[in-house]
């Protein structure tokens, strides 16, 4: 009897203590700031070592620090859903499937050279066309920067298949069905390959001057943007941009699982990051190892709203995603 007792006290003792030690790791894992990062083996340059960022954060927000490598952009949103990760970097259409597939949040963004954490993409036409609105470019010949490009052919091609202006080609859940779709409601439509003349931003704009276009697919800052060192370009007054605009194409921002990390360990973290752009030091963690002049406070709908508006129209576009950001 009196082995019995031992027995069940040594249980019940062991039982208590890893209760408490469940608890004492769930404390711990409450005072530290995990970031999901793709991180080299060394870094030869000390001011691109991800390190720097993490050792400024544990300086503002009082938490520790850790970085959780990733290999792409899918793990991140794995590493996210699963609460391995607090933050995560991701590009606008990671960010999009994160958000969209999920319900990650968007809490930060970084800055484009002008302080905005978007483009907004435009469609721009010769003064003199007689193109005047969206549905008169049906059987004219269109100017894109690329394939699957997002100012250049997957906002526009979206907004217009969502506004019922393009009606898609083929099977809805197969991303190949917007080429078809392209061929079949524009005239001859310019494709770039990367390298081509006329791919890019600079090559859409100059592929509808030099007349192989009616019309290019670019961003509302096309002019300002290619034609101060360009010789091929005309005068400011011989182009128009076309209205409406396609919306907006977000910048990289940070994501978050909001049912995995806490209210205020994610108010740390904005604070934190946000104080990039002010403190000591911070300048040259932006630039060295975030490319980016700054970093500023957004929230989902703001930031990815209408690019999801657009993008979600594309046929197959998740999946196509989905295979992009698993590399």
């Amino acid at each position: 009897m009196n082995r019995l007792k031992i027995l069940n006290g040594l249980l019940v003792m062991l039982l208590l203590s890893s209760g408490m030690a469940g608890c004492l790791n769930s404390n711990d894992d409450d005072m530290v700031i995990r970031i999901a990062f793709k991180i080299q083996d060394d870094y030869d340059d000390p001011t691109v070592d991800p390190q720097t960022l993490a050792d400024f954060i544990a300086d503002q927000s009082g938490y520790d620090v850790e970085l959780y490598p990733i290999a792409s952009d899918v793990a991140a949103i794995e590493a996210l859903r699963f609460g391995h990760v607090d933050i995560a970097f991701l590009d606008g259409g990671a960010a999009w499937l994160a958000w969209q597939q999920h319900g990650l949040e968007a809490i930060l963004a970084d800055q484009k050279s002008d302080g905005s954490t978007y483009y907004t993409a435009q469609a721009w036409v010769l003064a003199d066309s007689d193109i005047q609105t969206l549905e008169d470019l049906e059987g004219r010949d269109s100017c894109h920067t690329g394939w699957l490009k997002s100012a250049g052919m997957l906002m526009p091609m979206g907004y217009m298949i969502n506004n019922g202006i393009v009606e898609v080609s083929g099977d809805a859940q197969d991303i190949d069905s917007l080429r078809t779709t392209i061929e079949n409601h524009f005239g001859d439509a310019t494709i770039p390959a990367k390298g081509d003349l006329y791919y890019g931003y600079s090559g859409a704009f100059r592929c509808m001057t030099e007349g192989v276009g009616d019309i290019a697919f670019a961003k509302t800052t096309s002019y300002e943007d290619h034609c101060e060192w360009n010789d091929w370009c005309l005068e400011r007054s011989e182009y128009r941009p076309l209205d409406p605009v396609f919306g907006q194409v977000p910048s990289h921002p940070v994501m978050v699982n909001t049912e995995e990390t806490s209210s205020e360990k994610i108010e740390a973290i904005v604070m934190a990051f946000m104080a990039l752009n002010t403190e000591e030091g911070g300048a040259e963690i932006l630039a060295g190892v975030l490319n980016t002049p700054g970093i500023s406070q957004v929230n989902s709908e703001d930031h990815l709203g209408s690019y999801s508006s657009a993008v979600g129209s594309i046929p197959g576009i998740a999946a196509y995603f989905d295979e992009k950001y698993d590399e």
